[in-house]
């Protein structure tokens, strides 16, 4: 039986490198609207995030999605994300692998 190739995308916080399914995606649309993709198959700029809480919290800090998006974007953006990777998480811990 033939391997598959598991997909590996780069942090943008952390800079490591790690399997598609254990990152959430961010998108930024054409109209510079920026929200969570949380299947991964919206179009239009992307970048990833580890989830992890203290992850999450160190983008807020530095401001990580306005820089990479070239946007402003509200500290409520940063909350909701921060309060969407929680939830992912603790999911992940209670249930394990997820899809």
């Amino acid at each position: 039986m033939k391997r598959r190739k598991i997909p590996m995308r780069k942090d943008i916080v952390t800079g490591e490198m790690a399997p598609k399914k254990e990152l959430v995606r961010i998108v930024r649309d054409k109209d510079n609207n920026v929200s969570v993709d949380e299947t991964g198959k919206k179009s239009g700029r992307g970048a990833y995030l580890s989830i992890d809480v203290e992850v999450a919290k160190k983008a807020k800090q530095s401001r990580t999605f306005d820089k990479v998006f070239s946007v402003k974007l509200d500290d409520d953006f940063y909350d909701d994300l921060i309060e969407y990777i929680d939830h992912k998480q603790a999911r992940k811990q209670l249930f394990g692998d997820e899809k």
